[in-house]
């Protein structure tokens, strides 16, 4: 790995400076970079440059200035950087901290940020929430979401769901309309996790055809994606029409949370890290191959003091200018801790409630020791940060690894300690076998709020194409029951919980498990679904809003969670847990939940009394669905069961 004795501070983000008579502009490179020069454009693309500036060093940082042009200033105007050195031949790029780009991102603008204000930007504020167990995220991609709703719409799909179209078909503005914000609203969601929404390499954003990509492969992290945008060719256009994406869902009582992948980049010869300051920002292995920990064909070094500060100073910016309230981060177990601490840090400064979290894993081996990186293993290293449980998951669904197998869901036992830990929030718990865990043998969280409760996500398989596949000759009626108890599961944990865009409408991608560049066609979510699920869509608004009310469920504390939550006598797929003397001050004395997914009805074992039935059988209603009294109840097939007294 190349070393460098610049130190963090020597990182000068600010590459494009006005002043009143011209433009600062500001490149960290290799002090034995040779020609180092500014390109200034009259457009984002072609032509020649209508002036060329050769940038002089010092103290870490090259720099020049351009005056206006015949007075008149250079808003408006395009530039790059070009440079020579060991491996660098005259390959010009928008830096690696441009604020805004040009189409496709190759060159980086002049632009005054404070003219893409929206209108009341200043006074948008970030929609308060008490704790990390308050949250309730929802994923989404932009193109997913509203591509499909058209005029079409069927009006019975539910009373939240309007026959309304959308103006901006897979657009950041589709989040701004009434029926997007009403929906996500009535749903009860009050986080979105937007997919990769930075500019990204594999959409030509020049190009009106249908284009699809979930955006993980980085070209200029920290300007918004082009094709999202009502016209690319403006810079300022995505700018501002990302914050007012950002101020509608604010308003609306939603906050923001921006998937970043720092990981690793689309290429590297053609990457911006490369054309700055090659090998610097990459690790490689001991033969001198680059390492590949994200399975791209490459990985970032976090450890690097100068991609350390970059990843800090990205993510402010993300916040400071684009008001984001939470990060998702991929593969943060190619990161290393000491880096995802020093953001954590950074973070609370700015606002303490803005919520990290990411993949606990990497894809491949990373040329750096397993015990220094952001792994799930290591997150009791790095508090108040949050990893994934695929413990969880996979004990529902069945394995990652093979789309086929089932597991509790399916009817097969042995994962009753998994679905334990995780309703624990991967905390240490007395009634939790270890030994017994899949994935896990030591708890990984010290509080439950560094687990994601989840069961499905954007890169693998949706939950009900889970369901056909590791389930055959599943019937609808069977599909429905296990897919509300596998989120019942996820909702009722002392986890923060998370879903998949789409899967309170049951939605399906035809099997596709990886569509990271599926059409349309399959990644769309599709607003008529049949009337039936209707009940489906239900279920989902009223699990939401029973977590919400009832603060048994959201404990957000290691002790509080072990001092309250006690495990019932465990069955093959059967799963039950008593939250005792009104947990976390609920309203609620005693709250009992199973989970049975077997197909027949199951009999368990209840403190004496009487209890009302607040869920039974693919319906819940906080007002009571009647009583049942101990020491004994019966539990209908595949369901949860949800009682208080």
């Amino acid at each position: 790995m190349m070393t460098t004795t610049l130190h963090a501070q020597s990182f000068n983000f600010n590459e494009c400076e006005l002043t009143p008579d011209g433009v600062v502009f500001r490149l960290l490179a290799p002090p034995h970079a040779k020609n180092v020069r500014v390109r200034i454009y009259d457009d984002g693309e072609g032509g020649h440059p209508v002036l060329t500036l050769k940038m002089k060093y010092s103290d870490g940082v090259w720099t020049a200035k351009a005056r206006n042009l015949k007075g008149k200033p250079l808003l408006g105007k395009f530039y790059t950087f070009d440079m020579m050195g060991d491996r660098i031949v005259h390959h010009e790029t928008p830096g690696i901290f441009a604020k805004a780009v040009g189409v496709n991102g190759r060159r980086a603008a002049i632009i005054n940020l404070r003219d893409t204000d929206p209108f009341g930007w200043d006074r948008d504020s970030r929609p308060v929430v008490a704790s990390p167990a308050d949250l309730v995220i929802y994923e989404m991609h932009h193109r997913d979401f509203s591509i499909a709703r058209n005029i079409n719409l069927n009006p019975g799909m539910s009373p939240q769901v309007k026959r309304v179209s959308t103006r901006y078909p897979g657009k950041y503005l589709a989040l701004t309309e009434d029926w997007a914000i009403n929906y996500l609203k009535s749903l009860g969601v009050n986080a979105v996790h937007i997919l990769p929404s930075f500019d990204f390499a594999s959409i030509d954003e020049s190009s009106q055809a249908a284009q699809y990509n979930w955006g993980y492969d980085p070209f200029n992290y920290n300007v918004p994606e082009g094709s999202y945008s009502t016209d690319a060719r403006n810079p300022s256009t995505r700018i501002r029409e990302f914050k007012m994406m950002v101020a509608a869902l604010h308003k609306a009582g939603i906050r923001v949370i921006l998937d970043v992948v720092y990981n690793h980049t689309f290429d590297i010869d053609g990457s911006n890290f490369s054309l700055t300051w090659p090998d610097y920002y990459y690790r490689k292995t001991a033969d001198g191959k680059y390492s590949d920990g994200s399975g791209c064909g490459n990985e970032t070094a976090s450890e690097q003091p100068l991609m350390r500060q970059f990843m800090i100073e990205s993510v402010k910016y993300w916040i400071n200018e684009y008001h984001i309230d939470g990060f998702r981060f991929d593969l943060m177990g190619v990161h290393d801790i000491e880096t995802m601490n020093a953001i954590r840090a950074a973070v609370d400064k700015i606002d303490p409630s803005i919520f990290i979290y990411g993949e606990g894993w990497s894809a491949g081996a990373c040329a750096y020791p397993s015990e220094k990186l952001g792994l799930k293993a290591n997150v009791g290293q790095m508090p108040r940060i949050a990893a994934f449980s695929d413990e969880l998951r996979d004990a529902l669904r069945g394995p990652f690894s093979d789309d086929t197998k089932g597991a509790f869901l399916a009817g097969i036992p042995g994962e009753e300690e998994s679905v334990k830990f995780g309703i624990a929030g991967a905390i240490a718990h007395p009634q939790v076998e270890m030994s017994k865990v899949n994935y896990s043998k030591a708890p990984w969280a010290t509080q439950p709020t560094q687990m994601i409760a989840y069961v499905s996500c954007h890169d693998d398989m949706c939950l009900v194409d889970r369901l056909h596949t590791s389930i055959p000759g599943i019937t609808d009626e069977e599909l429905i029951r296990l897919d509300l108890l596998a989120q019942t599961a996820v909702f009722t944990s002392q986890g923060v919980p998370f879903i998949l865009s789409g899967e309170e409408m049951l939605r399906d991608k035809k099997g596709v498990h990886n569509s990271y560049n599926s059409p349309d066609s399959v990644n769309q979510l599709n607003w008529n679904n049949p009337i039936r699920y209707i009940a489906v869509l239900d279920y989902y608004q009223r699990l939401i809003s029973l977590r919400k009310h009832h603060p048994a469920f959201r404990l957000g504390d290691a002790e509080k969670v072990r001092a309250s939550l006690e495990f019932l006598p465990t069955q093959p797929c059967l799963v039950a847990f008593r939250l005792a003397n009104h947990a976390g001050g609920d309203a609620w004395k005693d709250i009992i939940v199973v989970l049975n997914a077997n197909r027949e009805a199951m009999t368990v074992s209840i403190p004496a009394g009487k209890y009302t039935v607040v869920c039974r059988d693919g319906k819940i209603d906080e007002d009571g669905l009647g009583t049942v009294s101990g020491p004994s109840v019966s539990i209908p097939p595949q369901s949860a069961f949800i009682i208080h007294n």
